[in-house]
């Protein structure tokens, strides 16, 4: 059984590490650098950089922050925000990056998950989704900059053309868990890990060690993203994956 996944999520406003709430309302949490030291010696399996104002705000991608952190850093690393093209991408990955996330830019030009990916390797492109349930359709549908803009677009259809085109793993993000505490969208997860073969990381919601194992073990996810319980220091990823052997989760030791 391939072990799960423990990642770290630092959302980058401005340099700094913020936590929001349902994509609003974001609260400044400390130092990228330092954070990311910190999680990788507490034992994170990945990590993952989202500059989450970087496409609302049509600003570049965090290239320069990348490069003063991957000399010191040994595990893979992801970034996303920003991103809209296969120089951006030549960009960061020239900088150090691992893994790039592209969510608005992959909506806009579906291209552009085939064209890294035949550069790069699928293993290196990760398809961001933000999704929002939508009561009436009764499905989800993706948006885009940062939460912003609703597509019109399936969440399910999506992610399946995500992995026709070339993606490596799906980043699954809920807007509407997103900051609570209450839980991944486990009915969202469950349907899109369902419908693909490819990994993917469950995002948005965390606020207990019983939730992590929830989306591993009713959701299907391979990964998930935690932000808030590990900033606020509700927990460490060590006793996470201590919980979830306990709990028969094959987790990276």
């Amino acid at each position: 059984m391939t072990a799960k996944r423990i990642i770290p999520c630092l959302d980058i406003a401005n340099g700094t590490v913020v936590k929001g709430n349902q994509y609003r309302a974001l609260t400044p949490i400390g130092d990228p650098l330092k954070l990311v030291r910190r999680y990788e010696q507490d034992g994170a399996d990945e990590i993952i950089l989202l500059d989450i104002l970087a496409t609302p705000d049509a600003q570049t991608p965090m290239t320069d922050l990348i490069r003063l952190l991957t000399p010191s850093t040994f595990i893979p690393i992801c970034v996303g925000g920003g991103i809209r093209s296969l120089d951006d991408v030549h960009a960061l990955m020239d900088a150090g990056t691992d893994k790039v996330a592209i969510c608005s830019a992959a909506l806009e030009n579906p291209a552009l998950i085939t064209t890294i990916a035949k550069q790069y390797g699928s293993q290196c492109v990760v398809v961001s989704i933000d999704a929002k349930q939508d009561t009436t359709r009764k499905t989800w549908l993706c948006f885009s900059h940062g939460g912003r803009t609703n597509t019109g677009i399936d969440v399910l259809t999506w992610a399946q053309e995500a992995e026709a085109r070339g993606a490596g793993e799906i980043l699954l993000n809920s807007i509407d868990a997103d900051g609570t505490g209450k839980g991944y969208d486990i009915k969202l997860l469950k349907a899109v890990s369902t419908r693909v073969h490819i990994p993917v990381i469950a995002s948005s919601g965390a606020g207990t060690l019983a939730h992590i194992r929830d989306a591993f073990s009713v959701g299907h996810a391979d990964a998930v993203l935690i932000a808030g319980m590990l900033h606020r220091r509700e927990t460490t990823i060590q006793a996470i994956k201590q919980f979830l052997l306990e709990e028969g989760v094959t987790v990276r030791c």
